[in-house]
């Protein structure tokens, strides 16, 4: 009793016509349409949907025929869209672990108005044309790489992919530096500075900002800067690179007047959205740079959605467009884009920064907007920081954390810092929640926290912070 969909391939569209009207057509309810696709790739495109449907392609190939076709070769679907121009299967029976992963692809080009993407093999060197029906832009971000003489020299890198990490690794192996310099005290500078010094290799790392961790306040990344030179990592702020120098491959870095010895180098300065095929192809970018998505993750494009780092997102706290490069935001809008591709009606409201590192034996978490930030965006700020043991002060184990908290004259949460050596790093989630659902400070100072001597306090520091910022 179920209806019909039969996708046919190099079949005339009268003779399709035909099959339809005078041998199937008040048997059941069917609908029939011309596979999509060109010469070799309508095959593939074939085998695709046979795939999402969880059915079988019938050809004579494959030693089937429409004749001996059963039921159990037919795949299924909760539904289809069939228009003028595309058909669309929504929730196909199929299994995900079946659908080809086209690995060592690049899209070259993409046509908006023909809905097609031209796609080159990378092992083959051969170009190809898909067409889509929905297309969702997860082109990612990649590091930033700013002009600084001698970038050409070996020994330097980038740290994003596993392929990154493993070139870094084949190379210490082979090479047996004794030195490294890592341009960039962000998150991944400065957790590749701990690696490299747990190998063995003197490290310095030049960040040309007056501090490190720029996305936390001053005073709490100073709590790590501290531990870094307790390790024995060399932090210089203020240092921007002027260049990088060797006999093809590095030797020493230039920098703030001063020359750095390495045997190997790590530029780590931010991560920049992959938006070259976007503005290409006509996607509006944002006031960040990146592309520009409404809460459904839709770009300006029809049917064309954009997700991960190569996105916006919504700030919740100031309600305006960010660029938060992070793997939980990738994740989560990549379902929504998906979900909606598929005929959903998923929505991202956004996030608020939520971030945490463990360098040597420190947490570092953050949510929300630092002090600084929130005074460049014209609020009313008030910072309370307090510092205040893990557990129970009779319980052996525990130590200080540090907790700073930002908030609006209203008495409003704007966001949070803590810093320690156990505790920080799911504490920042209870301000997450708080600043995801629009609390005062006054709010979370009722929060009903667990309590036991090995874990917490009586007076969990979160509590003791909120009841600071209500004197």
């Amino acid at each position: 009793g179920k209806p019909l969909l039969i996708i046919a391939e190099d079949v005339e569209g009268e003779a399709l016509a035909t099959l339809v009207v005078n041998s199937i057509r008040g048997i059941v309810k069917v609908c029939a349409v011309k596979a999509p696709g060109f010469g070799d790739r309508r095959k593939a495109m074939l085998q695709d949907l046979a795939i999402i449907t969880g059915g079988q392609v019938i050809s004579e190939e494959v030693g089937l025929s429409l004749e001996k076709a059963t039921l159990d070769d037919m795949g299924t679907a909760k539904r289809v869209v069939v228009t003028k121009e595309n058909s669309t299967i929504i929730d196909g029976a199929g299994r995900k672990e079946d659908i080809e992963a086209r690995v060592h692809h690049e899209v070259v080009a993409m046509d908006a108005a023909a809905k097609t993407v031209t796609v080159r093999d990378l092992e083959r060197g051969e170009e190809f044309t898909l067409g889509y029906g929905v297309l969702v832009l997860a082109a990612g971000g990649t590091p930033a790489r700013p002009p600084i003489p001698g970038m050409e020299l070996g020994g330097i890198f980038t740290l994003r992919t596993v392929e990154d990490g493993l070139a870094i690794r084949e190379f210490l192996a082979r090479e047996r530096p004794r030195r490294a310099v890592i341009v960039g005290g962000g998150y991944i500078g400065l957790e590749m500075a701990e690696a490299f010094h747990r190998l063995g290799l003197e490290t310095a790392v030049l960040e040309m900002l007056p501090q490190v961790l720029p996305n936390f306040d001053a005073d709490m990344a100073g709590l790590v800067v501290e531990e870094l030179e307790r390790q024995g990592v060399a932090i210089f702020t203020e240092h921007p690179v002027e260049g990088f120098e060797g006999d093809g491959r590095v030797r020493q870095v230039a920098a703030a007047g001063q020359t750095f010895p390495a045997d190997i180098a790590l530029l780590a300065v931010g991560v920049r959205p992959n938006i070259t095929l976007a503005r290409e192809a006509g996607i509006a970018l944002g006031p960040t740079g990146a592309v520009a998505v409404d809460d459904h993750l839709r770009t300006n494009l029809p049917d064309v959605y954009a997700a991960g780092d190569v996105a916006e997102v919504k700030h919740l706290v100031t309600g305006k467009p960010a660029y938060i490069p992070l793997g939980t935001t990738a994740n989560k809008q990549g379902r929504v884009a998906g979900e909606n591709a598929a005929g959903g009606d998923a929505t991202f409201r956004g996030v608020v920064g939520t971030a945490v590192v463990k360098i040597f034996d420190l947490e570092a978490a953050r949510t929300g907007l630092t002090e600084r930030e929130a005074r460049e965006q014209g609020y009313d700020v008030r910072a309370i920081k307090i510092q205040h043991g893990t557990r129970a002060h009779y319980y052996p184990g525990g130590s200080p954390l540090h907790v700073k908290l930002i908030v609006e004259g209203n008495g409003r949460l704007l966001g949070a810092q803590m810093i320690g050596r156990e505790g920080a790093a799911k504490r920042i989630d209870v301000i997450a929640a708080a600043l995801q659902a629009g609390w005062t400070v006054e709010e979370l100072s009722r929060l009903d926290l667990s309590y036991a001597p090995p874990f917490s306090p009586v007076w969990d520091p979160i509590l003791v912070a909120a009841n600071v910022a209500l004197r």
